[in-house]
């Protein structure tokens, strides 16, 4: 079976399957382009425990031997692999991501557009069977790592995620990424554009960055009206008052510059209560989580949450008080404790033009959101969830490439629904 870019398939239901095989696969245009497929040993919280949870050619066991990499040379053109004994996994092992990496690439000057024919295919280790092949890689060009795809525990059982996302800074960024430590050489050649970086202001970089996104992505045409509904109970305190939330409103601003013909990014918070604020724009963004949230009397902080209120207000905005068939993206950034009946709100607005792309940054567990490429009963998949442990850490880069993974296929679902009016 083929895999598209996005899908997630069922891998050990209805199967009986105790060994899993992912055989990797790749051309390169450069004799002296080194390639290496690794795998991240994931806990619910997204990263690695420990160092050994990063099993690559240089640590080819993890797990007391549950999963191992070897370098083969197959019939089918096969580079390394790596195999897994479900038996043997530890119950801490939520996800493992897998992934592809040029060594030294920055350095090099070789990038995944240099790379060709990038395959992965899931293969029964006992039987032989090829279970699904996955072909990605053509929509990269400067990267030089890639997020192939991710193994996830769902329901005692294990389903894989097609990604296929770029990642710039090769495997130190990927590392840092997934919270383990990296040199400090390493992390000085972490993005391929720093030329750009020391001669452009950070909201037009980052602007040049999202349209890197969208070009790649496929949907740089594509107009949309975007929002953000930013988390403001008890628990986000600290990242209000230490400027992480004016640096999110900074990032995402620059996605509401390059979708909205308006240029302009409309603003929710909530925590019991909620509250709509006044658009950010390029001119006005600089202070703006102290002059409109923090000194502003009005709003109600720090409380307890509750998702539903702020969400049918978003609904009533888009929906009621303005008459557009634009799309909408929406970002929810929110630090764990979701309501349950937020699913309700979810499922019953996937007939209506609207994506939520959720955020959970921290610690929490978040197993509403979670769940949410699981919910039934909705004509379309409007909703999908990223975690990320701090948020001021991730690159601009990796932000934007998770945050817009799966809008175009939104677009493309509600457009053929009829959800989105041409």
């Amino acid at each position: 079976m083929q895999l598209l870019k996005g899908q997630k398939v069922d891998v050990t239901k209805g199967r009986s399957l105790t060994h899993l095989s992912l055989q990797f696969g790749w051309s390169t245009a450069k004799k002296d382009m080194s390639i290496d497929a690794a795998a991240f040993l994931l806990s619910d919280q997204n990263c690695c425990v420990r160092d050994e949870d990063f099993v690559f050619y240089g640590n080819p066991l993890g797990s007391q031997g549950a999963v191992a990499h070897s370098v083969v040379h197959s019939v089918e053109g096969d580079r390394e692999a790596i195999h897994i004994s479900f038996s043997k996994l530890p119950e801490s092992v939520y996800k493992i991501a897998f992934t592809v990496t040029i060594h030294e690439g920055e350095i090099r000057g070789q990038y995944m557009e240099d790379v060709s024919h990038l395959y992965l295919r899931l293969v029964n280790a006992d039987s032989g069977e090829e279970l699904f092949r996955y072909e990605y890689g053509a929509d990269l060009s400067k990267e030089t790592a890639i997020v192939v795809g991710e193994l996830y525990r769902h329901n005692g059982e294990w389903k894989f995620n097609a990604i296929g996302s770029g990642f710039y800074g090769g495997l130190a960024a990927l590392c840092a990424n997934y919270g383990l430590q990296v040199d400090e050489e390493e992390a000085n050649t972490e993005i391929a554009v720093t030329a750009e970086k020391t001669t452009l202001p950070t909201i037009e970089l980052r602007k040049k960055l999202v349209q890197f996104t969208l070009e790649k992505k496929k949907i740089s045409k594509i107009v949309a009206r975007v929002g953000i509904v930013l988390d403001i109970s008890g628990s986000m305190q600290a990242l209000y008052k230490n400027g992480t939330v004016q640096e999110v409103v900074e990032r995402i601003l620059a996605v509401a510059c390059q979708f909205d013909d308006n240029a302009a990014l409309d603003v929710w918070v909530y925590d019991n209560e909620f509250s709509r604020l006044p658009i950010v724009t390029e001119k006005d963004f600089g202070n703006y989580v102290v002059d409109q949230i923090m000194n502003n009397h009005a709003i109600h902080k720090f409380g307890r949450n509750n998702e539903p209120q702020v969400m049918e207000d978003v609904i009533r905005k888009y929906t009621g008080e303005e008459d557009d068939p634009t799309p909408v993206f929406i970002i929810f950034i929110n630090d764990g404790g979701v309501l349950k009946s937020t699913k309700k709100i979810i499922t019953e607005a996937a007939i209506l033009p609207i994506f939520w792309q959720f955020v959970g940054i921290g610690q929490s567990d978040f197993e509403v959101l979670k769940r949410l490429d699981e919910m039934e009963g909705r004509i379309v998949d409007n909703a999908n969830f990223i975690h990320i442990d701090d948020i001021s850490k991730v690159s601009d880069e990796w932000l934007y490439d998770q945050l817009l993974n799966e809008f175009p296929l939104w677009i493309k679902e509600a457009t053929v629904k009829r959800i989105i009016r041409k």
